[in-house]
């Protein structure tokens, strides 16, 4: 049977940027279709001959979905024993002001103010983001971010239904990802920023990842944290996650939060969990 990804969410969260992604990975991308069309796109994706088995649909570009319509219509696809996800985009309501203000759009709900849609816009859609499968927040995201996010989490061999655990570090100064399932904070650990010699270097610099690792407390902290994870993931896997995302917070997120990624995505892997990583706040 087909694979399907429904991308929606907030307007000006980055639905365009994420088609585009899915088209460079292979997906074939519909754009703009009403919900009531999903299952007619399902009924000829599977008829033999037809190529593309991973169609991504992208709802929500005309604002005007009867949004309440999708669920049921996704449960009518799922017992047809295609494999269907939903991916939400999301940003805060003032980052979303910002872009439509900067681009000068139209909001698609626009019969009022920008910030009067976006409201009305959210309440919408919060029963359908509280379902999603994975929500990417990207507030803090630029274009090439979210396409590696992308790249992350559906980049891989058409098929493969095995959770997918990401590790993302960041650093607390420049915001809290909303998007995760577990946080972990490092800021207890001793800074390589106070360290003259290490303050330019970053996480995944050599001198800076042997003093990390070289402090007492990181042993320890990581030991826990792998035991921890290691004992979750089969009651994630169990209750039909698809997505893990699990976050590691440092005070900038240049330094301990991506040796520590880094070093958890290694340990992870020696107890038989993959997981990609991605360091949001490196390069601030």
């Amino acid at each position: 049977m087909g694979e399907f990804l429904v991308v929606t969410g907030m307007s000006g969260a980055g639905r365009s940027t994420v088609g585009a992604a899915l088209e460079d990975l292979g997906w074939f991308v519909i754009d703009n279709l009403p919900p009531a069309l999903i299952t007619r796109v399902a009924d000829l994706a599977g008829r033999p001959g037809v190529e593309g088995d991973r169609v991504a649909l992208v709802i929500g570009r005309a604002g005007a979905e009867p949004y309440e319509d999708l669920p049921p219509i996704l449960d009518s696809l799922r017992r047809s024993r295609h494999r269907v996800r939903v991916l939400f985009l999301d940003a805060p309501d003032e980052v979303l002001v910002r872009r439509f203000e900067g681009t000068r759009r139209r909001h698609p709900l626009a019969a009022r103010g920008v910030e009067e849609s976006i409201a009305d816009e959210r309440r919408r859609l919060e029963p359908l983001r509280a379902e999603a499968d994975v929500v990417i927040e990207t507030g803090d995201l630029n274009v090439n971010q979210l396409r590696v996010r992308i790249l992350e989490l559906f980049g891989g061999e058409p098929g493969i239904q095995a959770m997918q655990t990401s590790i993302v570090s960041f650093g607390y100064k420049h915001g809290v990802p909303l998007d995760v399932d577990v946080m972990f904070d490092c800021r207890f650990l001793p800074n390589p920023y106070w360290v003259e010699s290490l303050r330019a270097l970053s996480g995944v610099d050599g001198p800076v990842r042997e003093f990390v690792l070289a402090q007492p407390e990181t042993q320890g902290f990581l030991d826990k944290v792998v035991d921890l994870l290691l004992s979750l993931e089969p009651a994630f896997v169990r209750e039909g996650r698809s997505y893990l995302t699990i976050a590691i917070g440092c005070t900038g997120g240049r330094h301990r939060s991506v040796v520590l990624a880094d070093e958890l995505s290694s340990r992870l892997a020696d107890g038989g969990v993959a997981a990609t990583v991605f360091h949001r706040d490196i390069d601030r």
